[in-house]
């Protein structure tokens, strides 16, 4: 067992490793804002309730894209498949990494990435403060799912089941 470490600023890169442990699925997430369609790749995706269907993931505050994604629109969140990792990068570096997907314009205007292992297009329910993330929680609209193996992310790097 390793030492038991308190976390503070100057243990922020460590704290963050020791996150990166636990393995989570991929998403990118897709609205439309000011300047047209834009996306970001999170890891922060997690299902809140049923009845009402809610699902919710993370912004961080110093993105760029925080603003688009919290002013209270529509947006979609695609489950990344295992091949999908292209597109997840790509949306990681660049927020209109549209050329690397086939997309569809939903009833909202968003795009929805087609091919993912899942697709939930929402309107924006609720955003809370998370630090240095705002959560933001999602009332879905529509879904759909296929079956296959989901892209991971771990320790810092892409990967899946084995």
């Amino acid at each position: 067992m390793s030492e038991t470490v308190i976390p503070t600023a100057d243990t922020a890169r460590d704290f963050r490793s020791a996150l990166g442990a636990f393995a989570t699925g991929v998403t990118v997430i897709t609205t439309n804002c000011e300047i047209g369609p834009i996306g970001i790749t999170a890891n922060s995706f997690s299902s809140v309730s049923l009845d009402p269907a809610l699902v919710l993931w993370s912004v961080a505050k110093g993105s760029k894209r925080h603003d688009a994604f919290t002013d209270g629109g529509a947006f979609a969140i695609h489950v990344m498949a295992q091949d999908q990792d292209d597109i997840a990068t790509g949306f990681a570096v660049n927020g209109q990494a549209f050329d690397a997907a086939d997309w569809v314009e939903n009833a909202e205007g968003v795009r929805v990435i087609q091919n993912c292992l899942a697709a939930f297009e929402c309107e924006t329910y609720a955003t809370y403060d998370g630090g240095d993330h705002t959560i933001v929680v999602g009332r879905v609209l529509r879904y759909s799912h296929s079956i296959g193996e989901g892209l991971l992310f771990s320790q810092g790097k892409y990967g899946r089941f084995i």
